[in-house]
């Protein structure tokens, strides 16, 4: 993992070929106006298992394109899980979704597209 994700202390929990499961609890800095959980640090933990997955081949791959939908709110102290699942590669390009979860519950989805460069 790189530098962001260790500030805010994204833990790994799985890696595996073409997969990956991260960590993370909504602290107080992660708080937007309303008070409930900023939605671009569950984009941060959601792309960053789909970075791990995708280069989990040993390969250098990057995002090509990127989409969440955000499905519940996210609180102070919710602890939250990403898991990352590759479903299809062609060529050089990937499709992986990424499901972020509080205990049974989904709280966003996430699709990335990538492409490896080398």
């Amino acid at each position: 993992m790189g530098p962001a994700e260790t500030a805010i202390g994204i833990e790994e929990l799985h890696v595996g070929e073409g997969t990956a499961r991260l960590a993370m609890t909504i602290t107080e800095t992660m708080l937007n106006v309303h008070g409930t959980g900023h939605g671009g640090y569950v984009f941060l933990l959601a792309d960053s298992a789909f970075a791990i997955a995708c280069n989990s081949p040993g390969s250098v791959t990057v995002a090509a394109s990127a989409e969440i939908d955000f499905i519940a709110a996210v609180r102070l102290g919710d602890e939250l899980v990403a898991e990352a699942v590759e479903r299809v590669t062609f060529g050089r390009s990937g499709i992986y979704d990424i499901t972020v979860t509080r205990g049974d519950e989904v709280v966003a989805e996430f699709r990335g597209r990538s492409r490896t460069i080398r």
